[in-house]
């Protein structure tokens, strides 16, 4: 991740906390703070965290399975189109240039469908040029090619179809939304006790508000990353990258401008 993602990152974040820090010393001064600090307090703060935890937890298979998701869809696609281009060897009548096309607009679709333009999540345009595959692949079978070749290229394109209606699945589906809505609005109410619990105004204290406010506004970064981990088009630091789908579009238009 390149320095000055990471510092943007860390600055959105420290911008609210400073903004929270001040309406901490707003409080105090205008004398709005009347929570003293007692053991309940303390157990409703643990108790967020163990549930922001739980909820991290839960999601991080999800955005550990994203990261593999692009690497296997450029192995299907490496697949299909090594096994084409061998037969293609020995009949001149199978079209590569028509397949090489449909794979890019393939990778196209997909890109779109994760960017700004898709929402992040609209992966319909995608999953349909892939399907699209399948009447080429039935021609290919009229011209000869080997049966176990045809069952090798259709389990690629199963493997394909199954990445994309994952990625569609894990972008579009929220991991119990209940759980979101019970995390965010015991965020909020905790930032808003400690804003409201008596404190002697110190630099200290503002320090201590302020890790503890990084705490809980991060945690909420997290938990939005993780719900979609691809969100192509914007800076965030903490989005799948899809820069092998992105060389193999590259490797596959120079194979078209070579033929």
């Amino acid at each position: 991740m390149p320095l000055a993602r990471r510092l943007r990152l860390f600055l959105n974040v420290v911008i609210i906390v400073a903004v929270l820090i001040a309406a901490k010393l707003a409080v105090h001064r205008l004398g709005l703070e009347f929570l003293t600090l007692d053991s309940l307090f303390s157990s409703i703060v643990a108790g967020t965290i163990f549930i922001i935890g739980f909820l991290l937890t839960s999601t991080l298979p999800d955005y550990k399975e994203a990261e593999r998701l692009p690497a296997e869809i450029r192995v299907a696609m490496e697949g299909i189109h090594d096994d084409v281009e061998s037969f293609a060897r020995q009949e001149p009548r199978a079209d590569m240039v028509r397949l090489r096309a449909e794979l890019l607009d393939i990778l196209a679709a997909l890109e779109r469908g994760l960017g700004l333009e898709g929402h992040h999540a609209h992966l319909e345009d995608a999953i349909a040029r892939a399907d699209a595959l399948l009447p080429f692949f039935s021609e290919l079978e009229t011209l000869g090619l080997a049966n176990n070749e045809v069952v090798r290229i259709r389990t690629s394109l199963d493997t394909l179809r199954r990445c994309l209606f994952r990625i569609s699945y894990i972008q579009k589906i929220e991991f119990v939304p209940s759980v979101n809505v019970l995390i965010q609005s015991l965020v909020a109410a905790v930032l808003f006790l400690l804003l409201c619990l008596k404190t002697d105004g110190s630099v200290g204290t503002s320090l201590i508000f302020g890790f503890v406010s990084y705490l809980f506004v991060f945690a909420l970064h997290l938990i939005a990353v993780f719900k979609q981990p691809f969100r192509q088009g914007e800076h965030s630091a903490d989005k799948v990258s899809l820069y092998l789908l992105r060389d193999f579009a590259s490797k596959i238009e120079a194979r078209q401008k070579a033929a």
